[in-house]
């Protein structure tokens, strides 16, 4: 081999090595789940660019042979585990399924290959492997277009893993290959580990932080990963408060969750907490950076800001949280683990969401307490969005046609 293309591939077994050492690592700590699919994915990796740079102790026919049989169950292990990363495979009949279906796959291809010539048999296997990666693109890119952001992690992963087994595969057929393919092959793999470890810390960091909520419950704040509601009080003092003689506009905005208490009752406490953790992190997405954000009672949210761009977008800005907290999402209803994951039962949050653009001259017991009292009253509206109109001295509707509250205040 050229002493180029060695560096290369030295690059990639380090790399593998490192993700099974982080695996090691997880293990040690109890998260068995991360350990398994991080170790099995960098383990299976190494050994397929192992077998296919020719280090197995087989010559001419045999090698083509054992690497056509390679290729098919790589292919299918790691189309299972990008299924179950996606969360694909959560229902155990989805799940038997697709294992027999790749299963039979892989016996057809098999079965077709030895009817072949043995080199004839490792194309045609290649050739079906990358095809399936293929497939597992279009299905990343499926539950990409939906949303989903970790799966656009996935889709860049099987794109540079293609890229890495169309290389091997070359390498496989002829040897004498000029080692940019190598090297072209070699950062391909890296890059499809990389991705996929940053994938995996992204589906199973959640999980974990999603397990200490459901264990803690609203007294431990990572639940919603905002103030706490003692916090949030000493926010809104600090907000009010001026030293300025004339008043400073402020943008007040409430988001009250009105059947939290219902899903506690029919299925625990732990979906509640579940449903809590989730509303709040897709608050925390689509909020800016300068909107101050806190707990509001067990069931809300309190958002202030101070900024004018913010305050003239506030009808916007509730219009956006009312369409991203009202998505479906299944719940967990269980508090083990390795269960939490698991689909549970169905729900989306009724919001109301209070709208109101006032200023420093207001006491902030007042604000706080008008801004909530919309929200309730919201969840009888259409739009579930109020605010105060002063020409008619009461709560009203928010209207899709209708001009920010900043105009109206």
């Amino acid at each position: 081999m050229d002493p180029l293309a060695a560096g290369f591939w030295g690059a990639f077994f380090g790399t593998a090595t490192l993700m099974l050492g982080i695996s090691l690592a997880a293990f040690l700590r109890l998260q068995r789940r991360v350990a398994l699919t991080a170790g099995l994915s960098a383990l299976v990796s190494a050994l397929f660019v192992a077998a296919y740079l020719g280090w197995l102790p087989l010559q001419g026919a045999a090698e083509a042979r054992v690497l056509a049989h390679l290729a098919m169950g790589v292919g299918t292990v790691l189309a299972l585990m990008l299924l179950a990363l996606l969360g694909l495979l959560r229902q155990p009949g989805i799940a038997r399924r697709a294992v027999l279906a790749l299963a039979a796959l892989d016996a057809a291809v098999l079965a077709v290959g030895w009817t072949l010539p043995a080199q004839h048999a490792l194309i045609l296997s290649s050739v079906v492997s990358f095809a399936l990666g293929c497939a597992m693109l279009g299905v990343a890119m499926r539950s990409a277009r939906r949303g989903d952001r970790l799966a656009w992690a996935t889709v860049g992963g099987i794109s540079v893993m293609l890229i890495s087994l169309a290389g091997l595969s070359w390498i496989a057929i002829d040897r004498d290959v000029a080692w940019p393919v190598h090297a072209v092959s070699a950062i391909a793999g890296m890059a499809y580990l990389s991705v996929m470890a940053a994938a995996l810390w992204i589906r199973y960091s959640y999980l974990l932080e999603l397990s200490e909520v459901m264990a803690h419950g609203p007294s431990y704040d990572p639940v919603t990963r905002m103030r706490s509601h003692s916090e949030t009080g000493q926010l809104v003092g600090d907000v009010f408060f001026h030293r300025e003689a004339e008043a400073r506009p402020v943008g007040v905005l409430a988001v009250c969750i009105a059947n939290l208490y219902a899903l506690e009752n029919l299925h625990g406490r732990a979906a509640f907490n579940h449903a809590l953790f989730i509303c709040a992190g897709r608050l925390r997405r689509c909020v800016p950076e300068t909107v101050e954000m806190g707990r509001l009672g067990e069931d809300g949210f309190l958002l202030l800001t101070r900024s004018m761009d913010d305050l003239r977008a506030l009808d916007q800005l509730a219009r956006q949280l009312r369409d991203r907290l009202s998505r479906p999402v299944s719940l967990s209803i269980s508090r083990e683990p390795g269960r939490i994951d698991g689909r549970g039962t169905g729900w989306a949050a009724d919001v109301g969401i209070g709208v109101l653009s006032t200023s420093t001259q207001v006491r902030p017991a007042q604000a706080v307490a008008t801004v909530r009292a919309m929200a309730r009253t919201a969840w009888t509206y259409g739009s579930r969005i109020a605010f105060f109109d002063p020409q008619a001295g009461q709560i009203a509707e928010l209207l899709p046609t209708q001009p920010s509250p900043l105009s109206i205040a």
